[in-house]
């Protein structure tokens, strides 16, 4: 069969017709059943909310309103020492991506020092933390999925300056899902 007999016989010819109709109603922030839908968006690096979780520099880059509430995306710049302890997620996994300095990550009772270029997948009701290690500031960037933890954190961020109230800190992360182990 020849290429032209074949486009029009197997209505791919028409398809073609209406591929600009496809990709413009993609383009909504609602698909066709009224669920949320991501929209293109383009940040800097410079650019994001900033938050003070406990010490963890947070930028927020994308949230849940940007993505369908499938991702959260967050650049951690943290000094060395700072640190998470061992805690668990119940309704989202994480993934850390060290982009400067050394931050040493246990999942699951595994424990490795992770360089830039490295990553860490920390799933959903597995134990995990992070503490930064070495002498220089660390960047990593930090994904999670489903969205909705950036919540959480926006709450963690209006706690007082100085050492936390780690009863506070326990009751706000465990109404989010989150328990320390």
């Amino acid at each position: 069969m020849d290429r032209k007999r074949f486009i029009k016989t197997s209505g791919l010819g028409l398809s073609l017709i209406f591929i600009p109709g496809v990709i413009k109603s993609q383009e909504n922030s609602k698909n066709k059943d009224n669920q949320l839908q991501s929209t293109p968006k383009f940040v800097k690096d410079d650019e994001g909310v900033i938050f003070n979780v406990i010490g963890d520099i947070q930028t927020h880059k994308l949230i849940g309103s940007d993505t369908a509430n499938q991702l959260v995306e967050w650049v951690d710049n943290v000094m060395p020492g700072t640190g998470i302890p061992p805690h668990i997620h119940t309704l989202e996994d994480e993934i850390f991506r060290v982009i400067a300095g050394q931050v040493e990550i246990m999942v699951a009772g595994e424990t490795k020092i992770l360089n830039a270029g490295d990553m860490a997948l920390a799933p959903k009701n597995v134990p995990h933390a992070w503490t930064v290690v070495g002498t220089e500031k660390a960047k990593m960037i930090t994904t999670a999925f489903p969205a909705g933890i950036e919540i959480m954190f926006r709450e963690l961020a209006k706690l007082p300056a100085g050492p936390p109230d780690f009863k506070k800190v326990t009751e706000i992360c465990e109404s989010y899902g989150i328990r320390f182990v």
